[in-house]
């Protein structure tokens, strides 16, 4: 197989049919030995339904039902699992990102480049979501140390030694901005226009979940807020030794009586507020490593068509 076109289907039934219409219209520009592949992720709408009709009218397109709903990333693993392309493209299915841009990244990709991603320009999301997206990619630049670009997501053409070396890190949270980064190879990007969604629809990604997405990659992926344990206790420490200083000269030159049970009632708040906070950020790192060694897959497979 010279391409594969994997998509995590959630939450935009009325799209899929266009969106397999769109593809099969580009991938047939490439190469007439092409597979889509639509994974969905248990979506509370009929998108089985319209799934099994585009397969059975298209032999290109094979579907895959996860048993449940595990998330994006777990739902693209499903397809990058299942695809047999030499190259393979990644595109989320609201069409925001038009899938006749397919074809600019397999051509940048032909030059040489083991990836190519596709950076999206005059993005047509509400003020709530631009600010929204630049502050989850701030946090995860953060938390992780690897820079994030705000304009490059999951749309993208990877070859198939990349899939075949992502595959080989058996995490458990997986995150691909991430991990195409830790894997290497020769990367390059496509500028493409970012459309709005034509179903009406706002995308499933609220706020929160960017939020919770953040926290659980950057403990999955790093041991920086380990470290900024470390140098919060020793912030803490600092402080509390000069004001104990503080306290003393005060005491002793200027014979001021300091309020003791003051102090002490502030003092422990705080502290209780430092170890909760610690204890907090341990036990998810050590959360991880339950999931991590118990080896359960990423997602389950509920059914397969045309495969």
């Amino acid at each position: 197989m010279e391409l594969s076109i994997v998509s995590p289907c959630y939450g935009a039934p009325t799209l899929l049919k266009e969106l397999a219409r769109q593809i099969s219209a580009v991938a047939s520009e490439i190469t007439p030995d092409y597979e889509i592949i639509l994974v969905e992720d248990a979506s509370p709408d009929n998108s089985r339904e319209i799934i099994r009709e585009i397969c059975a009218a298209d032999k290109h397109v094979k579907g895959i039902f996860l048993s449940r709903n595990f998330g994006q990333q777990p739902a693209i693993n499903a397809g990058l699992d299942a695809a047999t392309g030499e190259w393979v493209t990644v595109l989320d299915c609201d069409l925001q990102n038009p899938p006749s841009h397919i074809k600019a990244l397999y051509e940048k990709a032909q030059e040489g480049y083991d990836l190519v991603f596709a950076s999206r320009q005059d993005r047509p999301d509400n003020f709530f979501m631009t600010e929204g997206s630049k502050l989850f990619n701030r946090l995860m630049s953060f938390l992780t140390g690897v820079k994030q670009d705000p304009s490059i997501a999951e749309f993208a053409i990877y070859n198939r030694k990349v899939i075949d070396a992502m595959k080989q890190m058996g995490d458990y949270v997986r995150y691909y901005p991430l991990m195409d980064k830790w894997v290497g190879f020769k990367r390059s990007s496509v500028v493409v226009p970012h459309d709005e969604r034509t179903d009406g629809k706002e995308s499933s990604y609220s706020m929160k979940k960017r939020i919770e997405l953040a926290v659980t990659t950057s403990i999955a992926f790093s041991t920086k807020a380990l470290h900024m344990i470390v140098y919060c206790g020793l912030t803490i420490s600092v402080i509390a030794f000069i004001a104990a200083i503080v306290l003393a000269l005060e005491t002793l030159i200027s014979g001021i009586d300091v309020s003791g049970w003051f102090t002490l009632f502030v003092s422990m708040w705080f502290l209780a507020g430092i170890i909760i906070m610690v204890m907090g950020i341990v036990a998810i790192y050590i959360g991880n490593i339950f999931m991590e060694v118990k080896g359960r897959p990423t997602y389950i497979i509920g059914e397969r068509l045309n495969m």
